[in-house]
């Protein structure tokens, strides 16, 4: 996919929180995300339809917070 050039914020980006969040990209073939406070740090990419899957294993969490934890 290389580098994308087009990010866009979270819908979940509001005034409070407008720099805390996460930022996508999409191309023909892979789906990027990355965390926007630190844009030049690591980028998660995934082929078009693991990101549909992805996204389904985290919407189980109903914070950002809950999510870190899982994490660890």
């Amino acid at each position: 996919m290389g580098t994308p050039d087009t990010w866009r914020k979270s819908s979940y980006s509001g005034a409070g929180d407008g720099d805390s969040c996460v930022e996508i990209a999409t191309g023909g073939t892979h789906t990027a995300i990355r965390d926007s406070k630190a844009p030049a740090r690591a980028t998660l990419t995934f082929p078009a339809g693991a990101f549909a899957t992805f996204l389904d294993g985290v919407k189980r969490y109903s914070t950002v917070t809950d999510f870190a934890r899982f994490r660890g």
